[in-house]
């Protein structure tokens, strides 16, 4: 797809990393080019800026978010990269940083160039990606409006072009898009019941399709799915049988938290075993690979981890292991 003004999602990602790592700061002034100030009397969306105006990053963060404005952008990318081309480099190698495969930026803002292109699953992973890695600065994509303080004119207030934050579905985001020859398109995510989910589409006929469609999407996805937890990160999961240690059993853990989203009627069809050759013989070392945990859907394993000891677990001395060695011979009993 052409991605359109959803390009913005990463426009903001780049600042955003900036801002974290310390090289750029909210209230830091970029002057304002002729160049950036074309678009916003070209008919493109603005946030009205004018030229040798020095406008803060947060208010061009703001502009970009809220009022999607393509002048914003440009002012942006200048005052980071120099040029837009340079910054629309940075764009597309974060894209490849962050999973987006089939993605190039060729500007800053979406706007017409068939060099800047993208698929609705990479965009997906671009925002989902904001959402986990930036979750104070996201709350701007929930903002209904922002007032722009312009020089030499009276306030500019422009409301956020997201038609699903005025709905009840509880949408906090993310941005839409238009182009003539994609038409409409929406990233849109909701948070409920400490389940976040992201809907992605293009190529909508009107404005009114891309919010119904959009919205059906999201209640599709919240009526028809539930989110299982199957393991959380640094908890064990399971004990496993310890031959020779001071301990029977050790805990065992992944390192990373796993869900997955299953329809509501299949969830029985989702299956979780541990597999590991035991009993573990000590000594064993904290972070020591011990097993992996598997996981089954609908009798095909989907995925597996590693599962590590959560614990050291020093061997018995050598009175203890020959006793405890008789025991198994005369009873099987470890």
């Amino acid at each position: 797809i052409y991605p359109a003004s959803m390009t913005k999602i990463m426009t903001a990602i780049i600042a955003f990393d900036l801002i974290r790592s310390g090289d750029l700061k909210m209230d830091e002034k970029f002057l304002i080019s002729e160049n950036a100030w074309r678009l916003s009397s070209a008919g493109y969306s603005s946030m009205f800026i004018m030229v040798g105006d020095q406008v803060s990053v947060e208010n061009l963060l703001k502009g970009i978010i809220i009022a999607s404005g393509n002048d914003a952008c440009v002012a942006l990318a200048e005052g980071i990269a120099g040029t837009e081309d340079e910054f629309a480099i940075m764009m597309t190698a974060k894209a490849e940083e962050i999973g987006m495969k089939n993605t190039n930026f060729a500007n800053s803002s979406g706007i017409n160039n068939t060099a800047n292109v993208s698929t609705v699953r990479d965009i997906m992973i671009m925002s989902s990606y904001l959402i986990k890695e930036f979750p104070e600065e996201y709350k701007y994509f929930a903002e209904k409006e922002f007032t722009w303080d312009r020089t030499g004119g009276d306030p500019i207030t422009q409301n956020n072009r997201n038609p699903l934050l005025y709905k009840s579905l509880g949408v906090d985001g993310i941005k839409t898009g238009y182009l003539a020859v994609e038409r409409y398109s929406l990233a849109s995510s909701v948070y409920r019941n400490g389940r976040r989910l992201i809907a992605v589409g293009s190529g909508f006929n009107t404005k009114n399709d891309r919010s119904r469609e959009s919205a059906k999407l999201l209640t599709w996805g919240l009526t028809s799915f539930d989110l299982i937890e199957i393991a959380k990160t640094d908890l064990p999961i399971e004990n496993v049988d310890v031959w020779l240690g001071k301990k029977a059993t050790v805990g065992v853990y992944v390192k990373n938290d796993i869900y997955k989203t299953i329809q509501k009627r299949s969830k029985s069809d989702l299956k979780v075993s541990i597999i590991y050759n035991g009993p573990i013989q000590a000594p064993i070392k904290k972070d020591d690979i011990l097993g992996k945990l598997k996981i089954v859907y609908k009798n095909e394993l989907i995925e597996e981890y590693d599962l590590f000891a959560f614990e050291d677990v020093k061997k018995l001395n050598a009175f203890s292991r020959l006793m405890k060695s008789i025991n198994f011979l005369i009873w099987g009993d470890v």
